[in-house]
């Protein structure tokens, strides 16, 4: 079967295509075609105003546990979002912040569409490739005018197979509350998701329930449910299906190494790291008792959520986005490495130097005014040391995504601000422009990087099958490719609903759906087409097991 050959497309799969990613096909078949159309002349068809009131997959087709795409709907009243932080204040305020990330990402942006990156050479005449790919991709496993498409999230990964564990999983739940069971879901996904770090080229998980055997994130899914359904992750006797502080605290390397079937030829990379974040976890959920409360659990933000002014100031529950990102940035804040990127002390998680981002420099005049603004104009040639940090802040942006979904399906939630989130800069979605040729590695580091990746292949004894350069998460090379990897996604976004514009017959996809239809799975399966044996990304990650 081609690439783009036709598959079932309704009721819709729950995974991420997991045929092709369970199976061996080559998917020889594929042809990509140029665009004529000159994208800079179009004018963008997005919207911060999500219209898709209908556009919801329907309960039956997911087992109950309703995938809304669109968080925000026309008949919401107007809600004033709070501001990010003033970096000239508080920067790692700022940098913790949602909506730093795309502004700072603006940056990168910018200069590649300029192609002036530090690492990459940009081809802005193969864009055009990508867009088509997608939106064959989107056509071949979806029907227009593709409103079953659901927001990205990791509801679908347990769908794996065509099995809805989920569904399954609240049918179990007899006597209790829409409420527990939404908390129950939030206990599961969060440490799910927390886990869903790559796993690496040869690890794979055999479910004990089904028998059939899953790899990569979809793999990570499953394993990390039946653990939960086993009760590894509770404190608490009478109540296994949850996630506490007392659980996760009690939690060894041991045990998750036996709850993810890891062993020698079978190894999950970056082990150690995934047992000291959930160990860590615990510390956190026992110390932030304002989100988790006493008996620290994740699903317990849902009392804090819904007790928030801003959730109390509408007549039905709308959650301000900014209040969820909240929870979840100083609520796990607990539980990063001690080695990432901090100001003053305070860690900034998953943000990172970039030499593409303006470095710090003394100001010209003493006791010139600060800079307000997070891109200082030219003549200013004072430039802040947070200027250089760039933030992604990607498992936390993946979690808000995939706590949403319960929230809206279990308790009708509905959130404002959804629009600042942006794509989330990993390897299937970076690497999906390195692929069809967008981004090419400049000489120096693909040099550099092989040399990492042949030390990497002596030091864990791989054989190096199909040879791709590897760098370590911190790198710049790696940094740079995630900031325009968010840029790319916002103007992938665009251009693929102008190129649908008259199938989507007036109405647009969201970028949660692009990223759930498109762009992380067009770059899955460019990887299986450019390297069949291994599935890789082009750029490969020594992953520590707590980023990607």
């Amino acid at each position: 079967m081609g690439l783009f050959s036709r598959k079932p497309k309704t009721p819709k799969p729950l995974t991420k295509d997991s045929a092709s990613f369970d199976s061996d096909n080559s998917h020889n078949n594929i042809s990509i075609g140029r665009n004529s159309r000159n994208s800079s002349n179009t004018k963008s068809l997005r919207s911060n105003t999500l219209n898709f009131v209908n556009s919801r997959t329907s309960a039956s087709s997911l087992g109950g546990l309703q995938s809304p795409l669109t968080p925000m709907t026309p008949h919401m009243p107007k809600i004033n979002l709070p501001k990010p932080p003033d970096p000239s204040l508080d920067a790692a305020g700022y940098l913790r912040s949602l909506g730093a990330v795309r502004e700072r990402c603006k940056v990168v942006t910018e200069k590649a569409l300029q192609n002036q990156l530090n690492h990459f050479d940009v081809d802005l005449d193969k864009f055009p490739d990508v867009v088509q790919f997608v939106c064959r991709i989107i056509k071949r496993d979806y029907d227009a005018p593709f409103h079953s498409i659901p927001g990205h999230g990791r509801y679908q990964h347990f769908g794996v197979g065509g099995r809805d564990r989920i569904a399954h999983l609240l049918s179990t739940f007899d006597a209790i509350d829409n409420t527990e069971k939404c908390r129950r879901l939030i206990d599961l996904f969060l440490v799910s998701v927390l886990l869903d770090a790559g796993a690496g080229t040869t690890w794979s998980f055999k479910s004990a329930d089904s028998g059939k055997v899953y790899r990569r994130s979809e793999g990570l899914a499953i394993a990390s449910f039946e653990m939960f359904k086993s009760g590894i992750f509770s404190g608490n006797p009478s109540n296994k299906y949850q996630v506490d502080k007392d659980g996760l605290r009690k939690l060894t390397v041991e045990q998750l190494i036996k709850g993810l079937q890891s062993r020698p030829g079978n190894e999950v990379a970056g082990l150690e790291g995934r047992a000291q974040l959930l160990i860590r976890l615990g510390d956190a959920l026992a110390e932030k008792t304002e989100f988790f409360g006493e008996t620290g659990r994740p699903g317990n933000m849902i009392d804090y959520l819904l007790a928030h002014p801003t959730t109390q100031a509408s007549s039905s529950p709308i959650i301000v986005l900014p209040v969820l990102w909240n929870v979840l940035m100083s609520g796990l804040a607990p539980i990063w490495p001690s080695s990432r990127t901090a100001i003053n002390g305070v860690s900034l998680g998953d943000a990172w130097p970039c030499s593409s981002m303006p470095q710090a420099q003394p100001r010209a005049v003493s006791g010139s005014p600060p800079t307000f603004s997070p891109f200082p104009p030219q003549s200013n040639p004072a430039t802040e040391a947070w200027e250089s940090i760039l933030p992604f802040h990607k498992l936390t942006q993946w979690l808000t995504y995939s706590l949403m979904q319960p929230m809206q399906s279990l308790l009708k939630i509905q959130f404002a601000g959804t629009e600042l989130l942006t794509g989330l800069p990993e390897y299937r979605n970076g690497g999906l422009f390195v692929d069809l040729g967008v981004l090419t590695l400049k000489d120096v580091d693909m040099q550099r990087g092989l040399a990492h990746y042949s030390e990497y292949c002596k030091r864990t004894g791989s054989s190096g099958v199909e040879v791709a350069p590897m760098f370590e998460p911190g790198d710049d090379v790696i940094v740079e490719w995630r900031g325009v990897t968010v840029g790319f996604l916002d103007k992938l976004c665009e251009e693929v609903n102008v190129a649908l514009s008259e199938e989507l017959n007036g109405g647009e996809l969201t970028l949660a759906q692009l990223l759930e239809a498109g762009s992380w799975k067009g770059g899955r399966e460019i990887a299986e087409v450019s390297r069949p044996n291994t599935k890789e990304p082009p750029i490969l990650i020594d992953s520590d097991g707590t980023v990607f």
